[in-house]
């Protein structure tokens, strides 16, 4: 982000909107800098690009006084002062990872993952953004471990693959011995990889973009980079020696009788065409909907409570990326926005946002949005209506029973 600010020659004599930007950007942002002359400003920027995507990206803020953008060089000069900058950029040294290097690293990942007896593989949104779905496809085929999306890490591999845990995500994180976890962090979502929801005895291979979360979280083996190239390097030693667990395999076994013992008491409630609704059946009914419109898959953006949590269970992921919620923080408000940002990322995709009232409710405003980025909105309600976003120019309010006619 580039904005201006003040007059430097005004600044704490009460200038007109003066505010400490550098200090009102510091928590949010990776990087806050100000430029002080207009020789700075090439420096600057390189500099926040660099930060903004080394290790988990993140914003950075420029701040560019007035007197600054009044100033004026010579182009020959501004041309110098470009080239040092890209020079500067194209030789930065890192500073050297405090944790062994990668390729030690790897060998000891793929030692781990062959002597274990019951591996898990944690799919987090990280290996989304990374576009790692073939690598880690790759790697749940060739090793036969089974796997557990975190809610944004759903479709990376999908849903309705044979080795998903989903269904048995209690018994998957409770009783494996190695875990890798692969563009996720061990925060209050993973229980912190912590007793009791995990074994004591659990051994981490942790692959993250950012060397501070290895450093606090001290796995027992920690990679960092980018989880496609990292899972890359993991399948490319592991094919050196192979190992694959077959599905008779006490530990594949266990999970995929726990997953399918799960499903079918879930499927059992879902079947129920109850009136009034309860979360159940309409949120059947919108999987069946979404899953009947194919490939490409609809962007999901899940938003609420009680319907982000069912939400979660019920509806399908088969394809990457597919999926917004309300994220780590839980934020609610968010999910009407992502619905129209995603309409504008991906114009040929259907964009669907499935609601809770409160959740809808805090962002509601931005339906005015659909006429210029078309998607559908269902909002369930813990009473028997339903608000159904049908087209960019109108909305009907129907009754649960009329949306599923």
């Amino acid at each position: 982000m580039v904005s201006g600010s003040c007059d430097q020659r005004d600044a704490g004599r009460g200038d007109f909107q003066e505010l400490d930007q550098i200090a009102a950007t510091k928590p949010f942002a990776k990087l806050a800098v100000k430029a002080a002359a207009i020789a700075d400003i090439p420096r600057l920027v390189f500099q926040a690009l660099a930060a903004t995507v080394a290790g988990r990206p993140g914003g950075c803020y420029l701040d560019i006084p007035s007197d600054v953008l009044h100033q004026t060089l010579a182009e020959t000069e501004a041309a110098s002062l470009i080239a040092e900058a890209v020079a500067a950029a194209g030789s930065a040294d890192p500073s050297p990872p405090k944790h062994k290097s990668l390729d030690q690293g790897i060998v000891e990942a793929a030692e781990l993952l062959r002597r274990a007896e019951r591996p898990l593989v944690v799919v987090g949104k990280g290996a989304a953004y990374a576009r790692a779905e073939e690598a880690i496809q790759k790697l749940v085929d060739t090793t036969g471990i089974p796997f557990l999306p975190t809610p944004m890490g759903k479709g990376v591999v999908p849903d309705v693959h044979p080795l998903s845990s989903t269904a048995a995500r209690s018994l998957a994180i409770g009783q494996c011995d190695v875990a890798l976890v692969a563009g996720a962090r061990l925060n209050w979502l993973l229980h912190f990889g912590e007793p009791p929801k995990w074994s004591k005895d659990v051994k981490f291979i942790l692959v993250d973009v950012s060397e501070g979360e290895i450093e606090l979280r001290k796995p027992q083996v920690g990679l960092v980079g980018d989880a496609k190239r990292v899972v890359e390097l993991l399948n490319r030693e592991i094919k050196d020696q192979p190992f694959c667990l077959a599905r008779s395999h006490p530990w594949v076994d266990a999970i995929t009788k726990k997953s399918k013992d799960n499903v079918l008491k879930m499927e059992a409630q879902l079947v129920k065409d109850v009136v009034p609704f309860n979360f159940m059946t309409p949120m059947r009914i919108i999987r069946d909907a979404i899953l009947a419109e194919g490939s490409p898959a609809p962007i999901v953006v899940s938003e609420g409570a009680n319907t982000m949590d069912v939400g979660r269970a019920v509806l399908v992921q088969n394809e990457p990326r597919t999926r917004l919620d309300a994220g780590t923080w839980g934020t609610m408000g968010v999910g009407l926005g992502y619905c129209v940002a995603a309409a504008v990322a991906e114009p040929e995709r259907l964009v669907v946002a499935v609601e809770g009232d409160s959740g809808f409710g805090f962002s509601a405003m931005e339906v005015e949005v659909r006429v210029m980025a078309s998607a559908t909105w269902f909002n369930l309600r813990k009473s028997i209506i339903a608000t159904l976003f049908v087209s960019c120019c109108y909305f009907l309010l129907l009754l649960y029973h009329a949306v599923v006619s």
